[in-house]
């Protein structure tokens, strides 16, 4: 019989074997309970032909999971003392790969274009810190139609962002390039009772689909665009867009070709409305 690793017991006994702490500069909380981590790994899995890139694997509880149910697994990881852990415990998975490094410095595209030639339907599972959820997002968005799906759990404070409306104190460029990039589920809510140690919030599983279309030829363009106008949230459309370009006279003629009021703020700015400003920019 399988011993799945999130329990309480299981957790508790594999930081005691490896005289383990969860370390407050990863954000590393230890989910234990196996339902929820089953959950997710079935939605992470879209097909019978999947190739999961995990970030964050800890000691490896959704892992396991995903061992399971997926083709492979690639595995980021950027504390040392969790190499050894991690091979211990899914040395029995002959479909895992372990990289030890930083997923933001990792070169993505070598591990990625093996598997796009190979045929395989490429998904992104991930318990994301609330520190590192922003950047990691934002670098998964980029890949756009080569990632099917990335299904991750946050801070719930962060999930409800992503559907954050125009005007709301949360709204903010992440709402943004989702809302242009990808369609939203909700996968389940996860109370904090469940992580060992107990976070002080609880979090939320999100899955991000893709959009088959790409209406923007520069997507890049556009997510710098749109973060930049952003920058600093109580300046103007035209203070922000003027320090990026360097002038804010053009900047001005941009914001008025693209049917927006200059003063207006990037908070009170739809989806269309940062299309219309991409267009008139490029």
């Amino acid at each position: 019989m399988i011993q799945r690793i999130a329990t309480p017991s299981q957790t508790k006994a594999i930081l005691e074997k490896h005289d383990l702490y969860a370390k407050k500069n990863y954000g590393q909380n230890f989910l234990v309970e196996c339902g929820i981590v089953e959950k997710i790994a079935r939605h992470a899995v879209i097909s019978d032909h999947c190739a999961v890139i995990e970030i964050g694997p800890g000691i490896g509880a959704l892992t396991q999971f995903l061992c399971e149910y997926a083709k492979k697994v690639i595995a980021f990881e950027i504390d040392s003392r969790l190499e050894p852990v991690l091979n211990e415990n899914l040395k029995d998975y002959d479909n895992f790969t372990l990289i030890m490094q930083d997923f933001l410095n990792t070169d993505l595209e070598e591990y990625i274009k093996p598997l796009c030639d190979e045929g395989y339907d490429i998904v992104v599972a991930a318990n994301l810190p609330y520190y590192i959820t922003t950047p990691i997002l934002f670098r998964l968005f980029e890949y756009g139609e080569t990632i099917r799906s990335i299904t991750v759990m946050m801070q719930k404070e962060v999930a409800d962002r992503f559907g954050a409306e125009v005007n709301s104190k949360d709204y903010n460029a992440l709402s943004v390039i989702t809302r242009y990039r990808c369609d939203v589920l909700k996968v389940c809510k996860v109370p904090a009772n469940v992580f060992q140690p107990k976070p002080k919030v609880d979090s939320a599983v999100l899955q991000f689909r893709f959009h088959k279309e790409k209406p923007l030829e520069n997507e890049a363009l556009f997510f710098e665009l749109v973060k930049e106008c952003f920058r600093q949230r109580r300046k103007t459309l035209l203070n922000n867009l003027g320090n990026y370009l360097g002038n804010k006279q053009k900047a001005e003629e941009i914001i008025e070709r693209a049917g927006i009021k200059p003063e207006a703020r990037a908070q009170s700015l739809s989806l269309d409305d940062f299309v219309s400003l991409y267009e008139v920019f490029i």
